[in-house]
């Protein structure tokens, strides 16, 4: 899922020559993202688009060859002389005016031209990585090697016409791996390789070969001396595509301000684009006065301020969220607790009477980015999580606004990825204490996705144990919402550490945290008459969770009520679907109730004589404290289900496990008949988690 959408979409047509644009926001002042070469296109820039869009408004086009715009055939259209045109065409079509113009690549070749021949057009300037018509370049990149059909540098052999004809694909993916040399670069190295089979071999040989036609304007040193608004250079050490030591000139000559990302890769922006995000900024505020002010709220009395952020995967983490808070306001009384949240989160806090952090409205939505990517009952989690880089950096700087304007003690986090990820990726960038909390560690292959998905998950699980290793200090406390024997037995991967010898290193465990224990729901017997029960009906709830995955489910088990109740025609059915599957959708049966949203469901799980639920944790959990009979789906291809949840699961003796896949109408009817039958008896979930998570933050604020 993108994290934007564009306001307004478009074409240009130039010299027969179609040009597709985006613009973003509607802010008062304008840049323009350039194209780079055009073995990528606009969608290059899809880390910074949506932040800046709420701040500026902001044009992306795609340059001639890729994406929406055209190939034209002549290798003369390719010239240097009609990049440079296309983007005065574009920027005119759009009202651009006088604009900050952003450039990656060979896009920073653009913008310097803009800026030195062009100048009325352009306030400021960002290079990325940048391309130069002067300095050092790579042996490789000359014209004789690029029609040289044999091996004159080492490692370099594939970048040549011929090849380009013969054998694209394995170039493109051999050129964009070296785009992205840094280690932990898997996601974008695979969107890199997407976007250049938007293009072709043959259009991308034009491309260089019309690097031979020689502007119609001066581009040698003088050209850059030229320019005088201000220029930002953010450029990695370690750059295969265009040297270090060629941007050092560039800024040298410009006077430019350069940033310079050690051990860094081509492309800056989208390998580390926390850190370019905040630098851009920052250089837009201090030399324009340009885009939000961060400035730090007033502070008043001695309350202590917490930014609160919970996980929108579900509504598990919002109730036990909400315990937790109860507890540290008992330490805190003067506690002002702000949350960034999401729907369906968002209405259980406001339910609860909690203050909704007014940014949460500019999100992008996690729970809506799931539901895109499920199938029938069926989440590719970890896939779906590495898919979901956009919308997470996105989401991660609101929330560094949040924390930079308003000035808060503590953040406390609850699985909220981004934050953990950034700020150990860029420890400068921490602002204020940081708590995180996760009922899980470590991502998990699935069987279905072989060598190739073993790998990735170990390297993703890599970089987060590098991340911890290096900068210990970030997490001020790590606590882990379980005990040491919910930790799954198993190795983060080939040549890690195992789980359960790593992880008591690095966190607290709080014991399992629910939002409100049974315990304190009082006789069973009269929670059934207030909830509506009747003594002699048998109710069995069917929940899903919060982010509208689990429609097959219900559908399926639907269809199974029917035949349950011929052997217990006592059996009453509730169905929570929660508030984003369309309760319209279903036809249920005579004797089945649909709601959409129930906030006090803890309680309906506790009185209800048996659920059916899918594998989320904390349903299960709460289920578990109860003491009541459940049958569990997990979803399919969801590693935290079927590892992580069904391990602690088994060591609570709970719950029966039913495949999805394999488990028909009659043969649910037939489980629900057998648990309802059937005694259980649950080992005893802790009920002081709450509390111990809060003396654990207590010390921190």
């Amino acid at each position: 899922m993108r994290a934007k959408l564009p306001d307004q979409e478009g074409f240009v047509e130039r010299d027969g020559v179609t040009l597709y644009y985006e613009i973003y926001g509607a802010g008062p002042e304008t840049i323009v993202f350039l194209p780079p070469w055009s073995i990528v296109h606009s969608r290059v820039y899809k880390a910074q688009l949506p932040y800046f869009s709420e701040r500026f408004r902001c044009i992306a086009f795609d340059g001639r060859g890729n994406g929406k715009s055209g190939r034209p055939e002549d290798v003369a259209a390719y010239s240097l002389d009609n990049y440079v045109a296309d983007a005065l065409a574009v920027m005119d079509a759009t009202d651009a005016g006088k604009a900050i113009v952003v450039g990656l690549s060979f896009a920073g070749l653009l913008a310097c031209i803009l800026a030195a021949h062009h100048a009325d057009r352009v306030k400021a300037v960002i290079l990325a990585g940048t391309s130069a018509s002067i300095g050092p370049s790579y042996p490789y990149a000359g014209p004789d090697h690029f029609h040289a059909k044999h091996k004159r540098f080492e490692g370099w052999d594939k970048y040549n016409r011929a090849y380009w004809l013969s054998n694209y694909p394995d170039f493109a993916e051999y050129f964009v791996r070296n785009i992205f040399s840094e280690k932990h670069s898997t996601k974008q190295i695979e969107d890199g390789v997407d976007w250049a089979g938007d293009t072709t071999g043959p259009v991308l040989a034009k491309t260089v070969e019309a690097r031979t036609i020689l502007p119609a304007f001066d581009v040698s040193e003088a050209m850059y001396r030229k320019i005088r608004c201000p220029v930002l250079m953010i450029h990695g050490e370690e750059d295969r595509i265009q040297p270090y030591a060629r941007a050092q000139l560039v800024a040298d000559v410009i006077g430019a301000e350069l940033v310079t990302i050690p051990g860094g890769g081509h492309n800056p922006m989208g390998r580390f684009p926390a850190k370019c995000n905040a630098l851009i900024a920052d250089f837009l505020d201090r030399k324009l006065g340009v885009g939000a002010a961060k400035t730090r709220a007033t502070r008043t009395g001695k309350s202590k301020r917490v930014l609160y952020l919970s996980s929108p995967i579900g509504l598990g983490h919002g109730r036990r969220d909400i315990a937790i808070t109860r507890e540290l306001r008992k330490l805190h009384p003067d506690l002002q607790v702000d949350w960034l949240a999401q729907d369906p989160v968002t209405r259980l806090l406001e339910a609860n009477g909690e203050h909704v952090h007014p940014l949460s409205a500019r999100l992008a939505s996690e729970s809506r980015h799931i539901e895109l990517e499920s199938g029938e009952h069926d989440l590719h989690a970890f896939q779906a999580i590495r898919r979901m880089d956009e919308v997470l950096i996105a989401n991660f700087m609101i929330f560094q606004d949040a924390v930079d304007q308003d000035g808060y003690d503590l953040v406390i986090a609850d699985e909220a990825w981004d934050i953990d990820h950034y700020w150990h990726e860029h420890p400068e960038l921490k602002k204020a204490a940081l708590a995180w909390f996760t009922d899980f560690v470590g991502f998990l292959p699935m069987p279905s996705g072989g060598e190739h998905e073993a790998f990735l998950s170990a390297d993703y699980n890599a970089e987060m144990i590098e991340h911890i290793e290096r900068h210990p200090g970030v997490r001020d406390r790590a606590i882990f919402v379980g005990e040491p024997q919910d930790i799954i037995p198993r190795s983060f991967g080939r040549d890690l550490p195992a789980m359960r010898d790593w992880v008591p290193r690095h966190f607290d465990f709080a014991g399992y945290i629910i939002g409100e224990h049974p315990r304190n729901f009082g006789d069973r017997e009269e929670l059934r008459r207030l909830l509506g029960y009747r003594p002699d009906e048998r109710v069995c709830i069917v929940t899903v969770g919060g982010s509208g995955v689990g429609t097959h489910l219900i559908r399926r088990i639907l269809q199974s009520y029917p035949m349950a109740r011929i052997s217990r025609p006592e059996l009453r059915m509730i169905v929570v679907a929660g508030p984003r599957i369309d309760l319209e959708s279903f036809n249920a049966p005579a004797g089945v109730e649909l709601r959409a949203f129930v906030p006090n469901l803890d309680r309906h799980l506790a009185a209800c004589d048996l659920a059916l639920v899918q594998g989320g944790l904390t349903t299960c959990m709460e289920l578990t404290a109860a003491g009541t009979p459940f049958i569990y789906f997990p979803l399919k291809n969801h590693f935290e289900q079927n590892f992580h949840v069904a391990h602690r699961l088994d060591r609570y003796g709970a719950g029966r496990r039913m495949e999805f896949a394999t488990s028909t109408p009659d043969m649910i009817a037939d489980a629900m008949v057998a648990v309802l039958q059937a005694s259980v008896r649950f080992r005893s979930v802790e009920t002081d988690g709450a509390v111990r998570a809060a003396g654990m933050l207590a010390d921190l604020i």
